[in-house]
Protein backbone atom coordinates (compact mmCIF):
# COMPACT_ATOMS: atom_id res chain seq x y z
CA UNK A 1 0.00 0.00 0.00
CA UNK A 2 0.94 3.98 -0.08
CA UNK A 3 1.21 5.63 2.86
CA UNK A 4 2.43 9.17 4.11
CA UNK A 5 5.76 9.04 5.92
CA UNK A 6 7.83 11.30 7.46
CA UNK A 7 11.82 10.98 7.36
CA UNK A 8 12.75 13.31 9.39
CA UNK A 9 10.83 15.72 11.64
CA UNK A 10 10.72 19.37 10.22
CA UNK A 11 7.89 21.11 8.03
CA UNK A 12 4.96 19.96 5.86
CA UNK A 13 7.78 19.40 3.15
CA UNK A 14 9.17 16.21 5.01
CA UNK A 15 5.54 14.26 3.94
CA UNK A 16 5.77 12.02 1.26
CA UNK A 17 3.68 9.59 -0.38
CA UNK A 18 5.69 6.23 -0.57
CA UNK A 19 4.98 2.69 -0.92
CA UNK A 20 4.67 0.67 2.83
CA UNK A 21 4.19 -3.24 3.84
CA UNK A 22 0.29 -4.09 4.07
CA UNK A 23 -0.72 -4.13 7.42
CA UNK A 24 -2.69 -7.51 8.87
CA UNK A 25 -5.24 -7.38 11.39
CA UNK A 26 -4.67 -9.50 14.66
CA UNK A 27 -6.69 -11.17 17.23
CA UNK A 28 -9.73 -8.13 17.77
CA UNK A 29 -8.97 -5.74 15.10
CA UNK A 30 -10.45 -4.62 11.79
CA UNK A 31 -8.55 -4.25 8.33
CA UNK A 32 -9.78 -0.65 6.91
CA UNK A 33 -9.35 0.18 3.38
CA UNK A 34 -9.40 4.13 3.87
CA UNK A 35 -11.30 6.57 2.03
CA UNK A 36 -10.20 9.44 3.45
CA UNK A 37 -8.24 10.33 7.10
CA UNK A 38 -8.23 13.55 8.69
CA UNK A 39 -6.01 16.80 9.74
CA UNK A 40 -5.31 17.51 13.35
CA UNK A 41 -3.42 19.38 15.61
CA UNK A 42 -2.20 16.66 16.94
CA UNK A 43 -0.64 15.71 13.46
CA UNK A 44 1.15 18.95 12.86
CA UNK A 45 3.27 18.11 15.91
CA UNK A 46 3.81 14.57 15.48
CA UNK A 47 5.26 15.92 11.91
CA UNK A 48 7.79 18.13 13.95
CA UNK A 49 9.00 14.84 15.79
CA UNK A 50 7.08 16.28 19.08
CA UNK A 51 4.12 13.94 19.67
CA UNK A 52 5.70 10.48 19.37
CA UNK A 53 3.01 7.55 18.61
CA UNK A 54 2.08 5.11 21.85
CA UNK A 55 3.97 2.13 22.15
CA UNK A 56 2.90 0.04 19.89
CA UNK A 57 0.90 2.18 17.28
CA UNK A 58 1.66 3.25 13.69
CA UNK A 59 4.35 5.71 13.43
CA UNK A 60 2.12 6.82 10.25
CA UNK A 61 0.10 9.94 11.46
CA UNK A 62 -3.23 9.89 11.35
CA UNK A 63 -6.00 10.31 14.22
CA UNK A 64 -8.76 9.16 12.01
CA UNK A 65 -9.95 7.33 9.16
CA UNK A 66 -13.26 6.46 7.04
CA UNK A 67 -13.47 3.61 4.53
CA UNK A 68 -14.54 -0.28 4.27
CA UNK A 69 -13.95 -3.08 6.15
CA UNK A 70 -11.75 -5.62 4.03
CA UNK A 71 -10.88 -8.11 6.59
CA UNK A 72 -12.05 -9.06 10.45
CA UNK A 73 -8.93 -10.70 12.86
CA UNK A 74 -9.78 -13.51 14.99
CA UNK A 75 -12.38 -13.00 17.44
CA UNK A 76 -14.15 -9.73 16.10
CA UNK A 77 -17.98 -9.83 16.20
CA UNK A 78 -20.54 -7.36 15.12
CA UNK A 79 -18.69 -6.12 12.02
CA UNK A 80 -18.59 -7.38 8.43
CA UNK A 81 -16.46 -6.85 5.68
CA UNK A 82 -17.66 -4.59 3.18
CA UNK A 83 -19.13 -2.44 5.99
CA UNK A 84 -18.85 1.23 5.61
CA UNK A 85 -17.23 3.05 8.70
CA UNK A 86 -15.11 5.46 10.41
CA UNK A 87 -12.52 4.96 13.23
CA UNK A 88 -10.99 6.54 16.30
CA UNK A 89 -7.42 5.79 15.16
CA UNK A 90 -3.87 5.83 17.64
CA UNK A 91 -2.23 6.34 14.81
CA UNK A 92 -2.01 5.50 10.95
CA UNK A 93 -4.50 7.09 9.33
CA UNK A 94 -2.69 8.91 6.44
CA UNK A 95 -2.51 5.22 4.25
CA UNK A 96 -4.88 3.32 1.83
CA UNK A 97 -5.19 0.87 4.80
CA UNK A 98 -5.38 0.96 8.16
CA UNK A 99 -6.10 -1.63 11.09
CA UNK A 100 -7.77 -0.91 14.31
CA UNK A 101 -9.27 -2.44 17.25
CA UNK A 102 -12.90 -3.18 17.02
CA UNK A 103 -13.89 -1.20 19.63
CA UNK A 104 -12.71 1.98 18.27
CA UNK A 105 -14.97 1.41 15.10
CA UNK A 106 -18.61 3.22 14.64
CA UNK A 107 -20.82 2.71 11.55
CA UNK A 108 -21.34 5.70 9.29
CA UNK A 109 -24.49 7.95 10.18
CA UNK A 110 -27.40 7.34 7.58
CA UNK A 111 -26.92 10.57 6.22
CA UNK A 112 -22.79 11.24 5.40
CA UNK A 113 -20.91 10.20 3.11
CA UNK A 114 -17.74 8.00 3.58
CA UNK A 115 -14.93 10.60 2.84
CA UNK A 116 -17.47 13.39 4.75
CA UNK A 117 -17.37 10.80 7.80
CA UNK A 118 -13.57 11.13 8.62
CA UNK A 119 -14.09 14.68 10.13
CA UNK A 120 -16.23 12.81 12.99
CA UNK A 121 -14.38 10.61 14.86
CA UNK A 122 -11.78 12.48 16.88
CA UNK A 123 -14.28 15.44 17.10
CA UNK A 124 -16.85 13.07 17.98
CA UNK A 125 -15.10 11.53 20.76
CA UNK A 126 -12.88 14.14 22.02
CA UNK A 127 -15.95 17.14 22.76
CA UNK A 128 -18.29 13.81 24.24
CA UNK A 129 -15.85 12.79 26.82
CA UNK A 130 -14.72 16.16 27.45
CA UNK A 131 -18.15 18.47 27.44
CA UNK A 132 -20.39 15.59 28.24
CA UNK A 133 -18.61 12.49 30.19
CA UNK A 134 -16.25 14.85 32.59
CA UNK A 135 -17.48 18.02 31.93
CA UNK A 136 -20.76 17.14 32.82
CA UNK A 137 -22.54 19.67 30.94
CA UNK A 138 -26.48 20.27 31.50
CA UNK A 139 -29.58 21.48 30.13
CA UNK A 140 -29.69 25.69 30.99
CA UNK A 141 -26.14 25.58 31.62
CA UNK A 142 -23.41 27.74 29.72
CA UNK A 143 -20.10 26.53 27.93
CA UNK A 144 -17.36 28.33 26.39
CA UNK A 145 -15.17 27.07 23.68
CA UNK A 146 -12.17 28.18 22.61
CA UNK A 147 -11.06 28.02 19.16
CA UNK A 148 -14.79 27.89 17.91
CA UNK A 149 -14.09 27.94 14.25
CA UNK A 150 -11.83 24.51 14.03
CA UNK A 151 -12.85 21.31 13.94
CA UNK A 152 -13.92 20.68 17.90
CA UNK A 153 -14.99 24.14 17.24
CA UNK A 154 -17.54 23.63 14.99
CA UNK A 155 -18.71 20.04 16.59
CA UNK A 156 -18.69 21.25 20.12
CA UNK A 157 -21.00 24.50 19.15
CA UNK A 158 -23.54 22.10 17.84
CA UNK A 159 -23.55 19.02 20.43
CA UNK A 160 -23.99 21.70 23.31
CA UNK A 161 -26.87 23.71 21.62
CA UNK A 162 -28.42 20.12 20.94
CA UNK A 163 -28.03 19.55 24.59
CA UNK A 164 -29.94 22.82 25.35
CA UNK A 165 -26.71 24.79 26.66
CA UNK A 166 -26.14 28.65 25.90
CA UNK A 167 -22.81 28.09 23.77
CA UNK A 168 -19.98 30.70 23.90
CA UNK A 169 -17.30 31.23 21.11
CA UNK A 170 -13.95 32.43 20.96
CA UNK A 171 -12.24 32.96 17.35
CA UNK A 172 -10.02 35.43 15.59
CA UNK A 173 -12.20 37.29 12.94
CA UNK A 174 -15.51 38.58 12.92
CA UNK A 175 -15.95 36.80 9.48
CA UNK A 176 -15.20 33.20 12.07
CA UNK A 177 -17.21 34.01 14.41
CA UNK A 178 -20.67 34.79 12.26
CA UNK A 179 -20.09 31.17 10.67
CA UNK A 180 -19.92 29.85 14.44
CA UNK A 181 -23.40 32.19 14.98
CA UNK A 182 -24.96 30.47 11.92
CA UNK A 183 -23.61 26.97 13.68
CA UNK A 184 -25.80 28.23 17.14
CA UNK A 185 -23.39 30.22 19.36
CA UNK A 186 -24.87 32.70 21.55
CA UNK A 187 -22.26 34.86 22.71
CA UNK A 188 -19.29 35.26 19.91
CA UNK A 189 -15.65 36.65 21.26
CA UNK A 190 -13.35 37.89 18.52
CA UNK A 191 -10.21 36.81 21.12
CA UNK A 192 -7.92 39.95 19.24
CA UNK A 193 -10.29 42.57 20.06
CA UNK A 194 -12.09 41.57 23.12
CA UNK A 195 -11.54 39.98 26.67
CA UNK A 196 -13.53 36.71 27.00
CA UNK A 197 -13.79 37.03 30.62
CA UNK A 198 -15.72 40.21 30.62
CA UNK A 199 -17.74 38.95 27.21
CA UNK A 200 -19.00 35.56 28.77
CA UNK A 201 -18.92 35.66 32.52
CA UNK A 202 -20.18 32.63 34.53
CA UNK A 203 -18.95 29.77 32.30
CA UNK A 204 -20.00 26.41 33.83
CA UNK A 205 -18.22 24.31 31.49
CA UNK A 206 -14.80 25.49 29.37
CA UNK A 207 -13.36 23.48 26.54
CA UNK A 208 -10.00 24.70 26.13
CA UNK A 209 -7.46 24.23 23.55
CA UNK A 210 -4.66 27.26 24.49
CA UNK A 211 -3.51 25.56 27.82
CA UNK A 212 -0.89 27.86 29.96
CA UNK A 213 -1.67 31.53 28.03
CA UNK A 214 -5.47 30.73 29.16
CA UNK A 215 -5.28 29.27 32.46
CA UNK A 216 -5.49 32.04 34.82
CA UNK A 217 -8.43 33.86 32.42
CA UNK A 218 -9.91 30.44 32.27
CA UNK A 219 -10.39 30.65 36.18
CA UNK A 220 -11.55 33.75 36.16
CA UNK A 221 -14.30 32.83 33.37
CA UNK A 222 -15.79 29.99 35.60
CA UNK A 223 -18.92 30.21 37.39
CA UNK A 224 -19.21 28.21 40.59
CA UNK A 225 -18.68 24.73 40.68
CA UNK A 226 -17.35 25.07 36.95
CA UNK A 227 -15.25 22.99 35.41
CA UNK A 228 -12.31 23.61 32.97
CA UNK A 229 -11.26 21.16 30.54
CA UNK A 230 -7.80 21.03 29.04
CA UNK A 231 -7.40 19.60 25.58
CA UNK A 232 -4.10 21.44 24.05
CA UNK A 233 -1.54 23.23 24.86
CA UNK A 234 -1.11 25.37 21.49
CA UNK A 235 -0.61 28.33 24.40
CA UNK A 236 2.48 26.93 25.96
CA UNK A 237 2.88 23.87 28.79
CA UNK A 238 3.33 25.61 32.12
CA UNK A 239 1.28 28.03 33.91
CA UNK A 240 0.30 29.58 37.28
CA UNK A 241 -2.66 27.97 39.05
CA UNK A 242 -4.61 30.27 40.96
CA UNK A 243 -5.56 27.70 43.67
CA UNK A 244 -7.59 30.41 45.72
CA UNK A 245 -9.59 31.08 42.54
CA UNK A 246 -10.52 27.82 42.57
CA UNK A 247 -11.36 27.24 46.53
CA UNK A 248 -13.60 30.00 46.23
CA UNK A 249 -15.49 28.31 43.47
CA UNK A 250 -15.09 24.68 44.08
CA UNK A 251 -14.15 24.40 40.22
CA UNK A 252 -11.93 21.85 38.89
CA UNK A 253 -9.44 21.56 36.26
CA UNK A 254 -8.89 18.30 34.57
CA UNK A 255 -6.77 17.72 31.27
CA UNK A 256 -7.41 15.18 28.95
CA UNK A 257 -6.30 13.38 25.83
CA UNK A 258 -7.47 10.68 23.63
CA UNK A 259 -4.24 9.21 22.00
CA UNK A 260 -3.12 7.19 25.47
CA UNK A 261 -6.00 5.85 26.39
CA UNK A 262 -6.04 1.96 26.45
CA UNK A 263 -8.26 0.08 23.99
CA UNK A 264 -11.03 -0.32 26.59
CA UNK A 265 -10.92 3.14 27.70
CA UNK A 266 -11.52 4.59 23.91
CA UNK A 267 -13.93 1.66 23.31
CA UNK A 268 -16.22 3.07 25.97
CA UNK A 269 -15.95 6.56 24.75
CA UNK A 270 -17.10 5.10 21.31
CA UNK A 271 -19.86 2.70 22.96
CA UNK A 272 -21.05 6.26 24.21
CA UNK A 273 -21.06 8.34 21.05
CA UNK A 274 -22.34 5.52 19.12
CA UNK A 275 -25.56 5.36 21.40
CA UNK A 276 -26.06 9.32 22.11
CA UNK A 277 -24.39 11.54 19.52
CA UNK A 278 -24.94 9.10 16.26
CA UNK A 279 -29.18 9.77 16.66
CA UNK A 280 -28.22 13.38 17.23
CA UNK A 281 -25.94 13.63 13.67
CA UNK A 282 -28.60 11.42 12.14
CA UNK A 283 -31.40 13.29 13.23
CA UNK A 284 -29.16 16.55 11.53
CA UNK A 285 -29.41 18.43 14.65
CA UNK A 286 -25.02 18.03 14.51
CA UNK A 287 -23.45 17.63 11.60
CA UNK A 288 -19.85 17.16 10.16
CA UNK A 289 -18.30 20.92 9.12
CA UNK A 290 -15.73 20.14 6.53
CA UNK A 291 -13.41 23.45 5.13
CA UNK A 292 -11.23 21.57 2.63
CA UNK A 293 -10.29 18.33 0.84
CA UNK A 294 -7.36 17.47 0.03
CA UNK A 295 -5.71 14.45 -2.04
CA UNK A 296 -4.27 12.09 0.52
CA UNK A 297 -0.68 12.33 -1.20
CA UNK A 298 -0.62 15.77 -0.46
CA UNK A 299 -0.66 16.07 2.99
CA UNK A 300 2.18 18.86 3.07
CA UNK A 301 -0.75 21.34 1.35
CA UNK A 302 -3.31 19.96 4.02
CA UNK A 303 -1.02 20.27 6.93
CA UNK A 304 -0.21 23.89 5.75
CA UNK A 305 -4.02 25.08 5.70
CA UNK A 306 -4.05 23.98 9.02
CA UNK A 307 -1.05 25.88 10.16
CA UNK A 308 -2.11 28.92 8.54
CA UNK A 309 -5.42 28.70 10.01
CA UNK A 310 -8.05 30.10 7.46
CA UNK A 311 -9.58 26.85 7.10
CA UNK A 312 -13.44 26.59 8.94
CA UNK A 313 -14.30 23.18 10.93
CA UNK A 314 -12.15 20.30 9.53
CA UNK A 315 -9.31 19.66 6.63
CA UNK A 316 -9.82 15.82 4.70
CA UNK A 317 -7.27 13.69 3.09
CA UNK A 318 -9.02 11.86 0.51
CA UNK A 319 -7.38 8.73 -0.73
CA UNK A 320 -6.94 8.54 -4.73
CA UNK A 321 -8.13 5.51 -5.89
Amino acid sequence: MHAITVNEPGGPEVLTWTEVADPEPGPGEVLIDVAASAVNRADLLQRQGLYPPPKGASDVIGLECSGTISKLGEGVTGWQVGDEVCALLAGGGYAEKVVVPAPQVLPIPTNVDVVTAAALPEVACTVWSNVVMDGRLKLGERILVHGGAGGIGTHAIQVAKALGATVAVTAGSDERLAKCRELGADITVNYKTQDFVEEVKNADVVLDNMGASYLGRNIDVLAPDGRLMIIGMQGGVKGELPIGKLLAKRASVMATGLRGRSVESKGAIVAQVREHLWPLIESGAVHPIVGEVVPMSDAAQAHRLLDNGDVFGKVLLRRER
